[in-house]
C-alpha cells in the first residue's frame, strides 16, 4: 500500500487506453456520398456487416443513415436487429438468409432475408404459407460458386405461375468474383449472365456491384449498388490509386523504450540481429488485437517472399517493426528518430492517415478487409465528426 494520497478522477478511457481506435464519421459519410455519386442513376446502399467492418455498427450505421442511406446489408440477423435501432426507416437485407427459429426476429424487426439456396427457398415458401406476404431478396449465382440459386432455377422461378402469390421478391442480386481486377474477362461473363436474370425479374430492383463493381462503370450498376470496403477507406480495385478517405486510425501505447547494443537479437526466435546500437519502442499491440504476426520483420515465412515487414508511424516518421509480433506486444525500431522523440506513454499509429490500412495488409500478406475486421476487443473507440 502507498503512504500518499492518490487523487481519483473520472477516467478518460480513450486518453488512457493501451489501444485506441479513432473512427472519422465524416470521412465515412463522405465516402458513402462519393460512392453514391459514382453509382450514377443507381441508389447506393451501405454494407455494414462484420460490425461495420470493425468500426462499430451502431455509430457507423447511424451516421450512414443520417447521411441518407436507406438500404443496408448485414450478414446476420443479430446485426440486423442491432442496426434497426439506428436506422428506423431503412430497408435492411440479411445476407445469410432466414433459418428455422429466426422468423420472429425477422418479422419483429422488419428485416429482409436474402434467399440463397434451394433449402432456404423451400423453407421461405413454407413461412409465407403461415405468415402471408413478406418481402425477400434472391441471391443468384452467376459464376462465383459461393452462395446463390442456380441461374436456370432462378429464371424458371420467375416464370413459375404456380408459385405462391405471397412470394414477392423486392431485389434480385449477384456478386462479382473478380471485380477488383477490371480487365478480367470474368466480369463481362457475369454481367451478361446477370442481365438474363434481371430481365426475368423485370420491375424488381437488381444489384450486382459491390465497391469494386461500382468502379467498373454504369453497365454494372443496375438499380442498387452495395459499397462496403470503400466506405471504410479501403482499396477496392487492384493497382488503382485509392480515392477514398481513411476512416480508421489505430494506435498503441509505447510501454517502454530501450537501447540495445549491436550484435544482440530481438524477440522470439532471435528473429532479428541488430547491426548497430538501436533504440527500440515496445508497443501494446499484438496479434490478439488483429495486428498480424505475418507482418513481422523476420522469423515468419512471408518475409521470404516479401522482404519488408510492417511499419508504424510516430514522431512524424514511419518506423519498421523489429523482430516478431507477439500476442500483446510489437517492437518498433526508432533508432533513426531524434533522441527523446519517443517516450513511454506516447502512441504509435498502426494504421490510419499516415500508414494506409492496405499497406499494413500487404506487409501481412492479406487484404485491408481482414485487418479492419480482425481488431480485437481491447481497442477503445472514439468517434469524431465535423460539425
Amino acid at each position: 500500500m502507498t503512504d500518499f494520497p492518490i487523487p481519483f478522477e473520472d477516467d478518460d478511457l480513450f486518453a488512457s487506453a493501451g489501444l485506441r481506435l479513432t473512427v472519422d464519421l465524416t470521412a465515412l459519410t463522405e465516402n458513402w456520398r462519393d460512392m453514391a455519386r459514382r453509382s450514377g442513376a443507381a441508389r447506393a446502399s451501405a454494407v455494414v456487416k462484420a460490425d461495420a467492418y470493425g468500426m462499430g455498427i451502431e455509430d457507423a450505421g447511424e451516421a450512414l443513415y443520417m447521411a441518407g442511406a436507406r438500404d443496408f446489408f448485414v450478414a446476420t440477423v443479430d446485426e440486423g436487429v442491432t442496426l434497426r435501432l439506428y436506422a428506423p426507416e431503412a430497408r435492411i437485407f440479411v445476407l445469410s438468409g432466414i433459418w428455422p427459429g429466426t422468423e420472429r426476429r425477422f418479422f419483429e424487426n422488419d428485416l429482409v432475408p436474402v434467399i440463397s439456396s434451394d433449402e432456404q427457398l423451400a423453407f421461405w415458401m413454407a413461412v409465407l404459407a403461415d405468415y402471408g406476404d413478406y418481402p425477400c431478396a434472391l441471391h443468384v449465382d452467376t459464376g462465383f460458386n459461393r452462395l446463390g440459386l442456380g441461374m436456370n432455377d432462378a429464371i424458371a422461378l420467375a416464370d413459375d405461375v404456380s408459385r405462391p402469390a405471397s412470394f414477392a421478391p423486392v431485389l434480385v442480386m449477384s456478386h462479382l468474383a473478380c471485380g477488383d481486377d477490371p480487365a478480367h474477362t470474368m466480369n463481362k461473363r457475369q454481367l451478361e449472365s446477370f442481365r438474363r436474370v434481371s430481365a426475368a425479374y423485370e420491375g424488381i430492383d437488381a444489384s450486382l456491384a459491390a465497391s469494386a463493381g461500382i468502379f467498373l462503370g454504369e453497365d454494372y450498376h443496375f438499380d442498387l449498388t452495395r459499397p462496403g470496403i470503400a466506405l471504410y477507406g479501403g482499396e477496392a480495385v487492384n493497382d488503382l490509386a485509392n480515392p477514398m478517405r481513411p476512416v480508421a486510425t489505430a494506435e498503441a501505447r509505447i510501454i517502454q523504450v530501450r537501447t540495445v547494443q549491436a550484435g544482440e537479437t530481438v524477440g522470439y526466435g532471435r528473429a532479428l540481429q541488430l547491426r548497430r546500437e538501436s533504440r527500440l519502442a515496445i508497443a501494446s499491440a499484438g496479434y490478439a488485437d488483429g495486428y498480424m504476426r505475418s507482418q513481422s520483420s523476420g522469423g515468419v515465412p512471408l518475409r521470404q517472399a516479401v522482404p519488408q515487414g510492417g511499419q508504424g508511424f510516430i514522431a512524424g516518421q514511419k518506423v519498421p517493426i523489429a523482430g516478431r509480433i507477439t500476442m500483446d506486444l510489437t517492437i518498433f525500431d526508432i533508432t533513426d528518430l531524434p533522441e527523446n522523440a519517443v517516450r513511454a506513454g506516447d502512441y504509435v499509429e498502426l494504421f490510419g492517415k499516415n500508414v494506409p490500412v492496405d499497406d499494413v495488409a500487404r506487409a501481412a500478406g492479406t487484404i485491408g478487409y481482414e485487418i479492419l475486421t480482425s481488431m480485437g476487443l481491447r481497442h477503445e473507440r472514439r468517434y469524431v465528426a465535423e460539425e
